[in-house]
């Protein structure tokens, strides 16, 4: 069975900075895409950054210039580091591998 388990999450302050960390363990060859995923209360979860295995990746347009994603394929492992926090980045933040991985998700809570 595969498990993916989220770090990292916590309090920031405006202007801040945090950085998640997702493990993954099990059974499995490699994962092609990977990336993290956001849902604030009473909205709809939003992608927030993926990145390939190849090293691409894609950012969200509210998150680009403050946001990096990155992955270590050797260590199963895939990271967002967060800088210039914004309270609206306040959400449960969701690892997320291929298409039917999820991991149970951190809080991230920005005050302003």
């Amino acid at each position: 069975q595969v498990q993916l388990v989220e770090s990292g999450g916590g309090l920031a302050q405006a202007g801040g900075s945090l950085r998640l960390s997702c493990a993954a363990s099990g059974s499995f060859f490699s994962f092609n895409v990977m990336g993290w995923y956001r849902q604030a209360p009473g909205k709809q979860r939003e992608r927030v950054a993926t990145v390939t295995r190849s090293g691409s990746t894609n950012y969200a347009d509210s998150v680009k210039g403050r946001f990096t994603i990155s992955r270590d394929n050797a260590k199963n492992t895939v990271n967002l580091q967060m800088n210039s926090l914004k309270p609206e980045d306040t959400a449960v933040y969701y690892c997320n591998a291929d298409v039917g991985y999820w991991g149970r998700g951190t809080l991230v809570t920005v005050s302003s």
